[in-house]
């Protein structure tokens, strides 16, 4: 496949995206935010799990219109909108990388409080409202890979990046991989808590893993070029972090050069 499938928002509370048999993604126009679903012959997986135990009710009723098997989730990173969600799902398994569960409870209060006032400021109190009631569930560490029945995926960390604990879904007789936000589409990269230094060597690895369609944490799925691309715009913004923590170049005209805003210059 040349070209990975894409999906228009339409103003819909979210959209299918079907990957191929049985590997979807669904993208909801809040924060065009991007989550996934593989199913295998015996249990399913959840990438993934919106922002609020709201949001992850339509989520979760979206995916049992979709299979019956029990289901496992799998979490990208600690970020709310990607994981506070969860208990919608009720009593399953959650898992992520071992450093997500300690970034979920050093992080969770700040980031409920930041992003409930976010939503009042906007004038969106139902979301503010929903977010504030929501208690993210704490995940156990992630196994190397599950068996769906007839389906191995494969959770791995390839390298810090968006956050130390990145973890990305891999599902090699789909040739699809969901990056979580390793990977954005349709709006330049988080860089608030990043390793960029390391950033750029993670996309290298997820590129090494040889998959034709890319599932972004947010935006549309993309292909290798686009990643390879952002790669090497992440490299940019190393090197000029690097020639500012040298001494040798000024924050504010590294800011002009930067090919991406919001960079946490040394």
């Amino acid at each position: 496949m040349t070209d990975p499938p894409g999906a228009t928002m339409e103003g819909m509370s979210g959209t299918w995206i079907e990957l191929t048999e049985g590997v979807f993604a669904r993208r909801y126009a809040e924060l065009d935010l991007t989550v996934g679903l593989v199913l295998g012959a015996e249990r399913a997986l959840v990438i993934d799990t919106r922002g609020d135990t709201h949001q992850g009710s339509e989520w979760a009723a979206a995916v049992r219109d979709r299979t019956s098997a029990p289901i496992t989730v799998a979490l990208t990173h600690a970020h709310f909108d990607h994981c506070f969600g969860t208990a919608a799902f009720g009593p399953v398994r959650v898992l992520a990388h071992p450093g997500c569960a300690a970034a979920i409870a050093r992080s969770a209060d700040d980031q409920r409080a930041e992003w409930v006032a976010r939503y009042r400021d906007r004038g969106d109190d139902a979301t503010a409202d929903a977010l504030a009631a929501s208690v993210p569930v704490p995940p156990e560490p992630a196994p190397p890979r599950l068996d769906l029945g007839g389906r191995v995926v494969l959770l791995r960390h390839l390298g810090r990046g968006h956050t130390d604990h990145d973890l990305v879904v891999d599902v090699p007789d789909a040739d699809v991989v969901f990056a979580g936000d390793l990977v954005e589409e349709g709006a330049p990269p988080d860089l608030a808590e990043a390793d960029v230094a390391a950033w750029p060597a993670t996309l290298t690895a997820l590129l090494e893993l040889g998959r034709s369609i890319v599932v972004p944490g947010h935006g549309a799925p993309v292909g290798p070029e686009f990643v390879a691309q952002q790669r090497d715009r992440l490299q940019e913004v190393a090197d000029l972090c690097a020639r500012v923590q040298a001494g040798t170049l000024s924050a504010e005209e590294a800011a002009r050069r930067s090919p991406y805003p919001g960079v946490p210059w040394p």
